[in-house]
């Protein structure tokens, strides 16, 4: 007998029917939030910068959310811009970024984010639900970065505690401590729990730890992928595999190929974590 479905075709057809909404949000792409954005991902709070590096447009256009406005997890309540997905657990489960202009400091930008698909799959781990967002970043009449995002939902429960292998992890080792934690989130405006909640994330959502968050793991790759280059980085696009946790040691390596480099974030138990890509 099969499972009964969470998900009726009634409910997907709702989800549905928010493709093609959008909003729009305007601000100043100022020095300070993209030194704070930068020390806080790990990289330095160079006040000389002219133009916004790769990836660190994460500093702008965060949402705004009232504390009446938050659900129990931390995130906004379900319903508004986003459908209404009833299952429980919620995750930036990867994303692309193309890189069309350089996105300057000292001016003002505009942010329209669109949601581009809704899809409905049976996994291992139950039923998911994608949401696609694009977000198109505009900047004097010229188009600066193309991202799409994807946000997943999934059915309650966690994952195994990790059990680091033998073998200490060699090479470029990144340990991420709360501290880490607490100041991505702080600076990303993230309220989710599972980065600074430890009880909620063990007794709640079930997992080991607190988690490492998705596009922290994405910006520690990204940087090391422009490490040393001085050519202006094309596109940037990574994919969560596995989860990562609170002082569990992570080596960052990149692999070069013909248009970059192929990035990854393995976990102390020999996992990858995250898949990455840069291109040039």
């Amino acid at each position: 007998m099969s499972a009964e479905r969470l998900i009726t075709g009634g409910m997907i057809e709702e989800y549905r029917s928010y493709i093609g909404s959008s909003q729009k949000a305007v601000q100043l792409i100022d020095a300070a939030s993209l030194a704070r954005f930068a020390v806080a991902a790990g990289s330095s709070a160079d006040e000389t910068r002219v133009t916004v590096p790769p990836m660190m447009h994460w500093a702008y256009f965060l949402p705004v959310v009232a504390t009446e406005d938050l659900g129990e997890d931390g995130h906004y309540r379900r319903g508004g811009f986003m459908p209404p997905v009833s299952l429980p657990r919620r995750m930036f489960a990867g994303g692309r970024t193309e890189f069309l202009s350089p996105l300057q400091v000292g001016a003002v930008a505009s942010c329209v984010t669109t949601i581009r698909d809704v899809t409905h799959r049976a996994g291992r781990s139950g039923e998911l639900v994608f949401v696609e967002v694009e977000r198109r970043i505009e900047q004097e009449a010229r188009t600066c970065l193309i991202e799409t995002q994807a946000i997943v939902y999934r059915q309650a429960g966690g994952s195994p505690t990790v059990s680091p292998a033998p073998t200490p992890l060699k090479g470029n080792v990144w340990q991420p401590n709360t501290v880490e934690l607490f100041r991505f989130s702080a600076v990303t405006f993230n309220a989710h729990r599972i980065h600074y909640d430890q009880s909620y994330a063990r007794d709640i959502e079930s997992y080991p730890d607190l988690i490492v968050h998705g596009p922290f793991t994405a910006m520690r790759l990204c940087l090391l992928a422009y490490q040393g280059e001085e050519r202006p980085m094309r596109s940037f696009s990574f994919s969560a595999q596995a989860p990562l946790f609170v002082g569990q040691p992570v080596r960052l390596r990149k692999e070069e190929v013909d248009d970059g480099y192929d990035l990854f974030a393995d976990r102390c138990d020999g996992a990858i974590a995250m898949k990455a890509k840069a291109t040039f």
